[in-house]
């Protein structure tokens, strides 16, 4: 076949040759004419709760509001477009030349561009190139629009389009200017709402409602009559369609789990994310945190942060990272879930876990809370009280000191600090010859993220369920999917569920901090839980940062 090709060849005239090389190279040139990526453009980083509503986002670099571009179209925009944009949308191949004639003749006629002609696949090429309206861009524009449509199909055209599409000031693509000027989401949009949005790409400018705000309204309800006469919409609709007013000003984007959108925003600039977490308990969380907050200031506690775990799926449903954040206050936009921060007595329990694991200690082993000095160092009770003999897991319950101090003494700080770093507590990363037996009572630094994972361990392992870790992000969100910055880290078989369970038990004698005895009311669900301490400076009784004597270098030996 190969060689009667050559034949062939060598049997044409010179000319024909010339003709059939041109034409070869015309045909090559016009398949690799269309880049791989028609959009070079950065996007806002936008999340979502787990079931697709919206959480947060942030504006992209190029300071437009453009979210990751769409793979549908709402039934009701695609309508809108299609009836005032190009009636024959599915019915070219690219360019429509009846419109391309009729342009022509009036550009020809008033001797400048009037009319354009274009098709929305040649819109979007136009969107893509971003270069000046000239007679030869628009023939570029053709011939690029016709590959593209052998290359995509209408669906994915359209999706292009309203992806890129300006929609008047620094909002681009659909998703933007459904929750900037509705406050919701495209799917959600009514006809009046997507009418006007349907003819604010024409002409950006008249979103400026105080100078073309009857314009608009008059574009608008034009199409809406249109899409009445071709029998889209009924009369009913059309009559509430037209009723309804134009939006006053830009609505304000959701602002829910905002350190969580940030931090997606540090670590997945640009994309589409799905989180885990649930929008309802999120808000319930906030709300918490907002009433505690309020408690707490009056102890002069400004940062506050939860993080909540669902243990049997592993997954973050709430992530509050702290109070306050739009406020201008010192340390509100700290994300405390992921700084490192004074373990306080939020250890202990870990140690208990690993004395019984270990076998080393029993729940009602009497251990001594009495005075004591080791080697200088006098740890003291919150209360600065003593109990003499204690069962450790009223020791643990009450969250006494010394008799945690005589446990990890007991237990040896080496062993505890490799038990911490297999549980992976990433932060408590110097010699346990740093820490000395100050490591139980808040002289060392861990995350909340960290040391919620390594209770939910514990947790999962009473359970019986495979340690997986946890995550933030779903894998169904676009991109690779999960990445090592939304996980937990490595996961750990490192608790046994007897242990487990005893370490819980203890803790369930543990008081809430509310006024009433919550084990007085029978309907309150069991839950174990611990309250750290905040550890303070015994010379002038302040927090560690706060600390005018030693500039919080001792604070924690000095307890």
């Amino acid at each position: 076949m190969k060689i009667q090709i050559i034949k062939y060849f060598k049997q044409l005239s010179i000319t024909r040759k010339v003709i059939l090389i041109l034409i070869t190279i015309l045909v090559i040139g016009y398949i690799f004419c269309l880049p791989r990526q028609l959009f070079h453009v950065p996007y806002s980083t936008v999340v979502t709760d787990r079931n697709g509503e919206l959480l947060g986002a942030r504006i992209a670099s190029d300071g437009q509001w453009r979210f990751p571009p769409r793979t549908t179209t709402p039934e009701k925009i695609k309508q809108c477009l299609i009836t005032f944009e190009d009636r024959h949308f599915y019915h070219h191949w690219g360019v429509n030349p009846v419109s391309i004639s009729r342009a022509a003749y009036q550009n020809l006629k008033n001797k400048r561009i009037v009319s354009g002609g274009s098709t929305l696949t040649m819109q979007t090429i136009r969107l893509a190139r971003n270069e000046s309206r000239t007679f030869g861009e628009k023939f570029i524009e053709m011939i690029l629009a016709t590959r593209l449509e052998f290359r995509a199909s209408k669906e994915k055209i359209l999706s292009m389009y309203i992806s890129h599409a300006p929609f008047g000031g620094n909002v681009v693509g659909l998703d933007a200017a459904a929750w900037r000027y509705f406050g919701h989401p495209a799917e959600e949009l009514s006809w009046a709402e997507a009418a006007m949005l349907a003819v604010l790409p024409n002409a950006p400018a008249m979103i400026h409602l105080s100078k073309s705000r009857q314009l608009l309204l008059n574009k608008r309800n034009r199409l809406l009559k249109q899409l009445y006469a071709r029998k889209i919409i009924d009369n009913s609709t059309y009559e509430l369609a037209i009723s309804e007013p134009l939006p006053d000003e830009p609505h304000p984007l959701p602002q829910t789990a905002p350190h969580l959108v940030s931090r997606f925003y540090q670590e997945r600039n640009g994309k589409y994310s799905i989180s885990t977490i649930d929008r309802v308990i999120q808000t319930q969380i906030e709300n918490a945190v907002e009433r505690w907050s309020n408690e707490f200031n009056r102890s002069d506690i400004r940062n506050l942060a939860i993080l909540v775990i669902d243990i049997r799926t592993n997954q973050v449903v709430a992530y509050c990272g702290n109070v306050n954040f739009e406020r201008k206050q010192a340390g509100n936009q700290v994300d405390v879930i992921q700084a490192p921060r004074s373990t306080g007595s939020i250890l202990k329990p870990f140690l208990y876990y690993a004395m019984l694991q270990e076998g080393s200690l029993l729940p009602h082993t009497l251990l001594p809370d009495i005075p004591v000095n080791i080697n200088g160092f006098t740890p003291q009770n919150f209360s600065l009280q003593f109990e003499g003999a204690v069962p450790a897991s009223e020791a643990l319950a009450r969250s006494l000191n010394i008799p945690a101090v005589t446990m990890l003494q007991r237990y040896g700080v080496p062993k505890f600090h490799t038990f911490l770093r297999q549980i992976d507590l990433k932060t408590i990363n110097r010699p346990a010859s740093h820490y000395g037996l100050s490591l139980i009572l808040g002289g060392a630094e861990a995350t909340l993220w960290d040391v919620t994972n390594a209770y939910a361990y514990m947790g999962r392992s009473l359970l019986q369920l495979p340690q997986t870790e946890c995550s933030l992000l779903l894998a169904d969100a676009e991109g690779s999917g999960e990445s090592e910055v939304f996980a937990s880290g490595k996961s750990t078989d490192t608790f046994q569920s007897g242990a487990a369970w005893q370490t819980f038990n203890a803790l369930t004698e543990v008081n809430r901090p509310e006024e009433i005895d919550w084990k007085s009311i029978p309907s309150m669900h069991p839950i174990a839980w611990n309250k750290p301490r905040i550890p303070r400076c015994l010379g002038c009784r302040s927090h560690p940062s706060l600390c005018r004597r030693c500039m919080g270098r001792e604070c924690y030996r000095r307890r």
